[in-house]
């Protein structure tokens, strides 16, 4: 069957609700993955969101900062969230899909909210990016999401990463810049290889082209000057490495009113 998946670092779910319901409307994806919520969880939307159809809410969330949620039009067999580097600080949840959404077999799904890092690539001075680099770390050592013996996994969002060249609008200017430089895309790429993750953006878009999901709301006219980032990220198990029959990158929500600075990332599966 299909299952389409899409993720979005939404930066603030109460204040951007509207937006959530304008892409739910739009493209009716069966599951929705965000990350940002800035929620704690018992204020998060739910009520809206099931009007949609969407009447299965997995959230882990916090007042102010950080917070992840899964809603979905199927149901989840089971659900789960893990705190990393000793923190509590909502960065994961976790579902299972499985006979009563119509699967086979049962298909696990990760949304991550990976921390930003600040502004000073350097971990001796920038608790913040010392973080980041633990929680990448701890990543790679999870063994939970090391998808092994044909265990069908997806992992979503906002990683705040972009380590490949075409991943930057300027990868010779990016090297100092947090989110892309070489340590930080050595401990991603080094825990999507961990786990025998499958790029499945770039299943679809060839590392030689630009791909970017992030534009800074520094930039005075964004779509303009193009300097984006690509920080949200669709990894998928070996199991169905071959089962991603589409990918897209909704550039236009980044024009709309009162935007997130990312924007939906929407895959098919076919699982």
């Amino acid at each position: 069957m299909p299952l389409t998946i899409t993720t979005w670092n939404i930066n603030s779910v109460r204040l951007r609700i509207d937006l959530v319901a304008k892409l739910l409307k739009a493209v009716r994806p069966d599951v929705l993955c965000l990350q940002e919520t800035k929620c704690p969880n018992d204020a998060f939307p739910a009520k809206r969101l099931a009007r949609l159809g969407y009447t299965h809410v997995a959230t882990n969330g916090q007042k102010g900062y950080h917070g992840v949620a899964i809603v979905s039009r199927l149901p989840f067999e089971a659900k789960d969230a893990r705190s990393f580097c000793d923190k509590q600080d909502c960065r994961h949840v976790s579902v299972t899909f499985g006979e009563q959404a119509g699967l086979k077999d049962p298909a696990t799904l990760h949304n991550f909210y990976v921390p930003a890092g600040g502004d000073e690539p350097d971990p001796e001075i920038n608790p913040k990016f010392a973080h980041k680099l633990a929680f990448l770390d701890e990543m790679r050592a999870t063994a939970g999401l090391h998808p092994v013996n044909g265990t069908r996994a997806i992992l979503v969002g906002d990683l705040n990463v972009a380590p490949l060249e075409h991943d930057v609008w300027s990868h010779k200017q990016m090297l100092k810049v947090v989110s892309h430089t070489p340590v930080e895309c050595e401990k991603l790429v080094a825990a999507q290889t961990a786990g025998g993750w499958v790029d499945a953006m770039r299943a679809k878009v060839p590392e030689s082209e630009k791909l970017y999901t992030w534009w800074s709301y520094r930039s005075a006219d964004w779509q303009a000057s193009d300097r984006g980032r690509r920080l949200d990220h669709v990894w998928v198990s070996p199991a169905i490495g071959d089962r991603v029959s589409s990918m897209t990158v909704a550039r236009a929500a980044r024009g709309w009113p009162r935007p997130s600075d990312h924007v939906p990332v929407t895959v098919k599966l076919e699982i």
